[in-house]
């Protein structure tokens, strides 16, 4: 974020949509006018206008790579612009930086630790010993204050405001490592009031949510709203997820900036999704795919008997069964830390508690001398973590190819006939066009999209799927769900699929296991 120094209690200007009495009775908070980036490569396509006025709290919505998270870069100065600046007027706030008024937090999953650079695939799972350098949230949270301000009564206080108003007391002596995606996102939260700004941007806050959680943090949003002096800017993919305590809403698709509409103005004038997306054409050249060499016979494909998982002093999976036979399709749900993601860091041999465990993958029973590769050959995975795991500077299709050979990251040349595949599965997922772009120029639903083709592209036996529409607009979304029902139809394919949410579920699923949190 750019630490532009700014003046408090500047003369507003008209506003863009407001009649003058609206103007005398409410002053911009941020206004961008006409606004193009210095460097062409962050430019949208028309010059962006923007306004956000005092008690008003905005959505910004539109399709995967539509350009909304380059609005919220250019709104927090991130990318410098041509002739006018962006114009904020904080007041009451005192703070001189944008950098201090502004809190802009997206929602990656920290599992693992703190340090991207350091993170790799497998770590959460590794971290098996836990010891006096574990960091717990409350050390986490008390850094966190220490550095947002001076240790003064009166911030002291406003620390026990946030604790009790997210219920954080019960979470303060839980190591980092330990927390559900739903407790991070409180402490993430948190940390960024600490500061107490004026406006708080989030990122697609609710993916990963149970449905309990999830509530829970739009009320916690709405308290804020309401009791503080905060404007909150939503940047949401999954329109469903608008709460009502948002005023205004801003559509952003094509790299274009729409204007400003009321909530129920966006809600009147929506568009519906069509019931598939899919066209036949790519759905029949899916189903009719020639298989490889070598038939899949083994009847069971995970078979798990009495299995327990602790971490700590906290059991996440206790005394566990379950079988899941060739060519079923599972649902896998459960409240957020209920231990879904770590039953699947079993199926796809992962967790080295594995080897401790009566598990049988493939026919192949765990120990029994078999390796993470004739495991993983079979399998086609994407999860939050894979994504945080692909932090990588190299083009989409490279991405996509390396699931040829499971790796995080291209380290064997994929052949002529390697490419067309992965260029055939970029190209079913709306990704023409994308191949040599870099991963980390697109969007974050663009990227989740080219893991998707990831998972796919070797026509995998096992497709596991933890959370796949994460961060997906309704079109992907719906789209997604196509690509997954055309491809169970194909011969002997098993699947298991993590959702939160029933209305997720493509149509083959033919089994469903829930699990329940053990606390």
């Amino acid at each position: 974020m750019d630490n532009t120094t700014i003046s408090n209690g500047t003369t507003a200007q008209k506003p863009l949509q407001e009649s003058d009495n609206e103007t005398e009775s409410k002053r911009f908070i941020i206004r961008i006018r006409d606004g193009v980036c210095r460097m062409p490569k962050w430019r949208m396509a028309e010059p962006v206008n923007f306004e956000s006025l005092d008690g008003e709290h905005i959505a910004i919505v539109g399709p995967n790579g539509g350009g909304k998270s380059m609005l919220a870069d250019i709104i927090v100065g991130r990318h410098p612009l041509l002739m006018r600046d962006p114009e904020y007027d904080f007041s009451p706030s005192t703070k001189t930086m944008v950098s201090e008024n502004i809190r802009y937090i997206t929602f990656r999953d920290t599992y693992g630790g703190d340090n991207d650079k350091t993170y790799y695939l497998q770590q959460r799972w590794n971290q098996m010993e836990i010891d006096g350098t574990t960091p717990t949230a409350g050390d986490k949270l008390e850094e966190a204050f220490k550095l947002a301000g001076d240790d003064t009564p009166e911030r002291r206080k406003l620390q026990q405001h946030i604790y009790n108003l997210f219920g954080m007391q019960k979470l303060l002596d839980k190591y980092v490592i330990l927390l559900s995606s739903g407790e991070l996102r409180k402490v993430k939260v948190a940390t960024a009031l600490f500061s107490d700004p004026r406006v708080l941007i989030m990122d697609n806050p609710f993916i990963g949510l149970d449905a309990g959680t999830r509530d829970q943090l739009k009320t916690l949003l709405t308290t804020l709203a309401h009791e503080r002096s905060l404007q909150i800017i939503l940047i949401l993919s999954k329109t469903d997820d608008i709460p009502d305590f948002i005023t205004h809403v801003v559509e952003v698709k094509d790299m274009r900036v729409g204007k400003k509409m009321t909530l129920q103005e966006y809600r009147d004038t929506r568009t519906p999704v069509p019931p598939h997306i899919l066209d036949d054409a790519k759905a029949r050249a899916i189903v009719t795919m020639p298989y490889a060499t070598g038939d899949y016979n083994v009847d069971e494909v995970v078979r798990l008997n009495r299995v327990s998982i602790v971490y700590g002093k906290r059991t996440i999976l206790k005394d566990l069964d379950w079988t899941v036979r060739n060519g079923e399709h599972w649902a896998l749900s459960g409240q957020n830390g209920a231990g879904k993601s770590t039953l699947l860091s079993l199926v796809c041999a992962d967790n080295p508690q594995s080897y401790a465990c009566d598990i049988t993958l493939f026919g192949l029973k765990r120990g029994s001398g078999e390796s993470i590769w004739d495991i993983k050959k079979h399998i086609g995975y994407v999860s939050p973590e894979m994504h945080r795991a692909y932090n990588r500077n190299m083009p989409a299709i490279n991405v996509v190819a390396s699931g040829l050979k499971d790796s995080v990251g291209l380290y064997v040349k994929p052949t002529g006939d390697d490419i067309d595949r992965c260029k055939f599965w970029m190209d079913v997922f709306g990704l023409e066009g994308k191949e040599t772009r870099s991963f980390l120029e697109l969007s974050s639903g663009e990227q989740r999209l080219t893991l998707l083709a990831r998972a796919f592209v070797k026509d995998p036996e096992l497709i596991v799927l933890d959370e796949p529409l994460h961060g997906l607009d309704n079109f992907n979304r719906r789209l997604v769900k196509d690509v997954i029902d055309t491809f169970c139809q194909r011969r002997n394919k098993t699947l298991i699929m993590v959702s939160h949410y029933r209305e997720e579920y493509p149509s083959c699923i033919d089994h469903e296991i829930r699990l329940v949190r053990h606390d």
